[in-house]
Parts: structure tokens; C-alpha cells; sequence
């Protein structure tokens, strides 16, 4: 996805005679919150299974509702917790007018590489990034989310609760048994790939 800009919005959010300068103000500070924010929200969409040409759509989305409720975020939770909630509910409205769609074709997402990255490190990062989200796709939304937040972004069990309005108590169950999923999971994929490893033996029958 290229970078936003106020064509992108709707025309009320447009500038107009003595607002332009407010307008201008408004617009850098999302332009910072933005470009800071932005490789999280990029992945949490990932994450939690939106895939191909559907990302873009979902981010800009999600970006314009941020645009719009900047002005009420006043600081009181972690700027992931408040983001948490808005990719949340697009995904959601996203899902629901696509519910008898599929969501998008074949993975087309690779992982930016680092500049100083060969094509080795690229492909085996790209790699991992798949092998996760096929992980998580084995999750069930609730156990999901709070796997995500928890393991891959750093949020205390206070600051998920916040992010999804739950229970600190059913959060922390929640994440108890995705941890456990997750690694049975993992468990069984190393399996099956050691297995097709080129010149394995195959397993005896009993």
C-alpha cells in the first residue's frame, strides 16, 4: 500500500477557506501517526487473516477512520490498544459484506526485506512470516487475537482486556490455550515438513 494522502479521504474531510490551516495542522499529525503506526496495523491485518488485494483495502479503511477519530485519542491507553479496536471492527464490517465471498486469492504477501538483506535472508524471512500466519489460521478468532497481542506484539494481559473489552480472567484463560494450540500446531507442522524432507525414511507400519 502506497502512502495516504488527503485525496484519499472523503470530500468532508477536505480543506475549505478558513479551515485550510487547521486542516494542514490536523493532516501533518496524521501524516506522523501514520508512518509510525503504520507496519502495525499492516501485519495485525495480516494476522488475523485478511489476505492479497484485500489488505490494501482493509489498511486504507482503517486509515480513514483514524483520520477521522485522531482528535479523540487522548493518550489514556497505548496507541496499539486504541488501533486494536479500529482494525477490529473493519475486519469485521469487511467480513460481514463479504460473507459469501472468499476474502482474496492466493498469498501474494511477502515481508519487506531490510536493505542490506540478500535474497537468501528475504526469502527465508518471507518464509516465516507464511509459516505464522498458517499457525495462527489454526486459532480460533477469540484465541487468536489475544495470541497476537500477547506473543507477537508485547501487550500486558490489562492492556488486551482494554483492546477487546474483555475480562482480564478470560483474556488470560484465552491466552492459555492458544499458547498450547500454537505449539501443538507448530508441533505438527515440523512433523509433517520433517517427513517430506528429501530423503527421509519413511515411517515404519506397526
Amino acid at each position: 500500500m502506497g502512502s495516504l494522502s488527503s485525496a484519499d479521504l472523503p470530500p468532508g474531510d477536505a480543506p475549505a477557506g478558513a479551515h485550510a490551516h487547521a486542516h494542514a495542522h490536523r493532516w501533518s499529525e496524521f501524516e506522523s501517526f501514520y508512518r509510525e503506526h503504520f507496519p502495525f496495523v499492516w501485519r495485525t491485518i495480516r494476522r488475523l487473516g485478511i489476505e492479497g488485494a484485500a489488505t490494501d483495502d482493509v489498511a486504507q479503511e482503517v486509515f480513514v477512520v483514524i483520520h477521522r477519530r485522531l482528535r479523540d485519542f487522548e493518550g489514556r491507553s497505548t496507541a496499539k490498544t486504541w488501533l486494536f479496536g479500529i482494525v477490529r471492527r473493519v475486519i469485521a464490517d469487511h467480513r460481514r459484506t463479504l460473507r459469501r465471498k472468499p476474502l482474496g486469492g492466493p498469498e501474494t504477501f511477502e515481508a519487506p526485506s531490510a536493505p542490506e538483506q540478500g535474497p537468501d535472508a528475504s526469502a527465508e524471512r518471507a518464509e516465516r512470516v507464511r509459516m505464522l500466519h498458517r499457525l495462527l489460521d489454526q486459532l480460533d478468532e477469540a484465541k487468536r487475537e489475544v495470541f497476537i497481542l500477547a506473543e507477537l506484539e508485547g501487550l500486558t494481559i490489562a492492556e488486551i482486556a482494554e483492546a477487546l473489552g474483555a475480562n482480564e480472567n478470560t483474556v488470560a484463560s484465552r491466552l492459555r490455550v492458544a499458547r498450547r494450540e500454537f505449539e501443538a500446531a507448530l508441533e505438527r507442522t515440523t512433523t509433517t515438513d520433517e517427513a517430506l524432507e528429501p530423503g527421509a525414511q519413511p515411517r515404519r507400519q506397526p
